[in-house]
């Protein structure tokens, strides 16, 4: 079975537990759970390149800036934890 370290859920989030970010230390990949991009935001996003079938873009509100920086700390061996 996978572990993964949590790193943070949206301070703002309701009884969905959503956004979260984790990150896989096996892997070192950060892992995040966000809200399913809408037919707009794909349009937008292939502006740049494509979005394969195994993927798909996610949001998350800016207020988890720090927790991406802290995610982004630990896939960089940064962290303190």
């Amino acid at each position: 079975m996978k572990k993964l370290r949590f790193i943070g859920i949206d301070p703002n989030t309701g009884d969905d537990e959503c956004p979260t970010v984790w990150y896989d230390e096996e892997a070192g990949e950060i892992v995040i759970q966000g809200w399913k991009a809408d037919d707009e935001l794909r349009t937008a996003c292939r502006e740049t390149g494509s979005i394969p079938d195994s993927e798909d873009g996610v949001r998350l509100p800016a207020r988890m800036v720090p927790i991406l920086r802290e995610a982004c700390d630990a896939a960089e061996g940064t962290d303190v934890r």
